[in-house]
């Protein structure tokens, strides 16, 4: 095996202390650090940065792709949910996932999905049971209970959700949460049932309430929700009870930074830098029993090389020994991917999409930029013939649904705070099922945009009067078997092409995807009909 060694100014984590240090590496280990007196260096050796919660599928990139780009950051592991392609693809979508993460150094620690479906209103293309919960665990190396967003059904005691909960208990596993805005006597008993984790706070004093109840709390900063702005007073107090996650994360940002721009803008705040890099790099290690190294002898050889303590610019990243990064070049290999997926709907017509009135009065879910939560609005319809048509003067456009697994009704809503003044944009990536979700002008072009995707078996597309453009996603249509930088590079321009025909969001696409989650309050779009998130139940698009 290799063997190496590297000088610095070593961060000792554990110890809360820097020294100068050689570090030997032979192979996979760290088998010495030698402290050195009266010496300092010009650059900084410390543990790796870790995703305490992504959704790898978002990055519309496979595992290994994902690694060759977040590596670049200075990230060497993270914590991810693969519910993405599990409620596409099931149990053999999370050994997909399994199977091509084995292929890097980069350290992915996968959890179980807890709610595939995500909830009993919307069509999945699987089902996860307790009893295949229990089996998961005990065939498949996975790591924790994923996220129980079914928080309902633990505040009610639903048999099949506690079930899962005592599963993962009995065989030594955490269970993380999900409960945007959950506060009080609910909190409460949603914490008791054994929920370790929350990264869904959107206010602070949320966040502090959870905090009290023993919970943990990831400061979240994705494409679409950027919590880090309101929580990161959290740093200076509660920083053995935090992490950072991204959650989801598109590929053209991932190419920008990761979880270093959390440390980089956490300094530039003031806060203690050890208190930093611990919730950045230590917390997660120890919450989630992770096999990363926190450069100690013995450790599992992952560090990253920087040249300051005010902008981390990563020298190198190491995973395993292995030189991973350096100087913003990947150096892992791009590994070939055989395409799985589940794509059976049928094209669509443009009558499908025509909406006949009902009254003259519409609720409308109203889009917020940076957040996943959305609110009720009521508005007058634009009705023409006896149709509701887009009211592009006052932002209020049509919002589809297009079932993926089966033919049926495309389910048809109103959404406003979009902005697109032309065309339409469209995607099979739509939490937590992925069915086909389009926003746009008319219907003509939401047919042809949706129509694009279902040809391609998913993917993101825009179209324009007859031209149409598309980014395949030919891997449950959620990744691309391309190069990662090169997805990076055709996202970037569908995202410039939304922005042309009219939105203002930050990422119209994440944006879009979001719309039919409906764990989310407050209103959002199943293949089924329009959901109100915070009832748990359907409503009707007309006010009578």
């Amino acid at each position: 095996m290799p063997t190496f060694n590297i000088s610095g100014n070593l961060i000792d984590l554990v110890q809360q202390k820097i020294f100068p240090a050689t570090v030997w590496i032979e192979g996979r280990r760290i088998a010495k650090i030698q402290p050195e007196e009266k010496k300092h260096y010009h650059q900084y050796i410390l543990p790796g940065f870790v995703d305490a919660h992504v959704h790898i599928e978002s990055s519309l990139l496979v595992p290994t792709e994902f690694a060759r780009l977040a590596t670049v950051q200075g990230t060497v592991a993270s914590v991810s949910d693969p519910h993405e392609i599990a409620n596409v693809l099931g149990i053999p979508g999370i050994r997909f996932m399994i199977a091509n993460a084995k292929q890097t150094p980069f350290e992915i620690a996968f959890g179980i999905p807890s709610c595939v479906p995500a909830t009993s209103f919307e069509t999945a293309g699987a089902t996860i049971s307790a009893q295949e919960v229990e089996k998961l665990f005990k065939e498949d190396d996975l790591s924790y209970l994923s996220e129980m967003m079914n928080f309902p059904g633990v505040i009610t005691q639903e048999p099949e959700v506690i079930n899962k909960i005592k599963i993962a208990h009995q065989l030594g596993y955490s269970v993380d949460g999900h409960a945007p805005g959950l506060r009080g006597k609910e909190a409460r008993s949603y914490v008791k049932a054994g929920i370790a984790t929350d990264h869904e706070c959107f206010t602070l004093e949320e966040a502090q309430d959870k905090l009290t109840l023993g919970m943990k709390i990831l400061i979240r900063e994705g494409s679409a929700a950027k919590n880090f702005d309101t929580l990161h007073p959290l740093i200076s107090k509660y920083y053995e009870q935090c992490m950072f996650c991204s959650d989801d994360k598109h590929p053209d940002d991932l190419v920008k930074g990761h979880i270093n721009d959390l440390v980089r803008r956490s300094v530039a705040l003031g806060y203690d830098l050890m208190k930093v890099l611990q919730i950045a790099c230590l917390n997660l290690v120890l919450h989630y029993n992770l096999k990363v190294g926190l450069l100690r002898e013995g450790d599992s050889a992952d560090f990253i090389v920087v040249d300051n303590l005010r902008d981390f610019t990563i020298l190198q990243t190491y995973c395993k020994g292995i030189l991973a990064a350096e100087k913003g070049n990947a150096l892992l290999p791009s590994v070939s991917v055989k395409p799985i997926n589940y794509f059976v709907t049928s094209t669509k017509k443009v009558e499908d999409f025509c909406l006949p009135a009902k009254s003259d009065m519409v609720r409308v879910i109203e889009a917020l930029d940076g957040q996943l939560l959305t609110t009720e609005k009521h508005f007058p319809a634009l009705i023409e013939n006896g149709q509701i048509m887009a009211d592009i003067d006052h932002d209020i456009l049509k919002l589809a649904v297009v079932n993926r697994y089966q033919d049926t009704t495309p389910a048809i809503a109103l959404i406003h705070n979009f902005g697109l003044k032309a065309g339409a944009i469209a995607s099979s990536v739509a939490h937590d099922s992925h069915n086909i979700i389009a926003v746009g002008t008319t219907d003509e072009e939401i047919c042809r945009a949706i129509n694009a995707i279902i040809e391609s078996r998913g993917g993101l597309a825009v179209a324009q009067g007859n031209s149409v453009s598309v980014l395949p996603l030919p891997i449950a249509g959620l990744m691309s078997n391309a190069d990662g930088y090169q997805v990076a590079q055709e996202y970037a321009h569908l995202d410039a092409l939304a922005k042309k025909l009219g939105s203002s969001l930050t990422a119209p696409f994440m944006t879009l995807s979001f719309m039919a989650l409906l764990v989310m309050p407050e209103l959002k779009l199943s293949d089924r009909g329009l959901f109100n998130g915070q009832d748990f139940q359907f409503v009707s698009l007309f006010i009578d």
